[in-house]
């Protein structure tokens, strides 16, 4: 049997899954750029017993027995139209840690921004009430007015595009093995450099008018308010 994730047909579905398409369609804009934010948890594992190096028509070979060496919580946001990431490595995921992931953008990343229009999904960490639970309350509200949210629906990760950057981070350097967190932070910062001297933009094609067509099943019945 295989499991999926499905999402619950209805009009708060839809009504969030096109006003992430609708941000997704807007124009670039320096002053108020769109960033996309995801997570995920990366196991730290040796290989005490070594490997074999890459040979003629064969990959590189690992033996199946690691030693483990906790986890490392990976940060990623990525400018879609821009074709700028970052990421940044912290010990664990909690409302302290995400909200100095969203500080990092609006002060670090993205200072000159008149507003940062934030795409993220519904995790419970994610909101500005975790900016309360990290900075005093005026510096908590100056970065909260700086934030344009935009949530993911429920069960529609898919329309994060900082979940197709974490996919390629996956695919490109962080896959395999990493058996320490300086590994794979070096791992990370090559890749990222390399990715952001490219540009590497990602073309979302996918609209509203599209949506209501193949995904038709997810949309309520319409419902005309009766005249009194």
């Amino acid at each position: 049997m295989k499991s999926w994730c499905l999402p619950r047909p209805g009009a708060l579905f839809v009504a969030k899954m096109e006003d992430i398409l609708d941000v997704y369609a807007r124009p670039f804009d320096p002053e108020r750029p769109v960033v996309c934010v995801d997570e995920t948890t990366k196991e730290l594992r040796s290989t005490p017993r070594g490997s074999l190096p890459v040979q003629a028509e064969r990959p590189e070979r690992e033996d199946y027995v690691y030693e483990r060496h906790g986890t490392a919580n990976v940060f990623l946001s990525v400018e879609p139209l821009a074709g700028r990431r970052q990421v940044r490595l912290t010990e664990r995921h909690t409302k302290l840690d995400f909200a100095e992931e969203l500080r990092c953008i609006l002060e670090d990343d993205y200072p000159n921004a008149e507003r940062v229009v934030l795409i993220t999904d519904n995790l419970n960490t994610h909101g500005v009430h975790a900016l309360y639970e990290a900075f005093e309350p005026e510096q908590a509200r100056r970065l909260a007015r700086r934030l344009e949210w935009h949530f993911t629906p429920e069960h529609a990760s898919w329309l994060n595009v900082a979940e197709i950057e974490l996919s390629a981070l996956s695919l490109q350097a962080i896959g395999r093995r990493v058996g320490s967190i300086d590994e794979l932070r070096s791992r990370i910062e090559r890749w990222v450099s390399q990715r952001n001297q490219r540009q590497v933009r990602i073309d979302w094609q996918f609209q509203a008018k599209d949506a209501r067509i193949k995904l038709r099943r997810l949309y309520p019945r319409y419902k005309p308010a009766e005249l009194s």
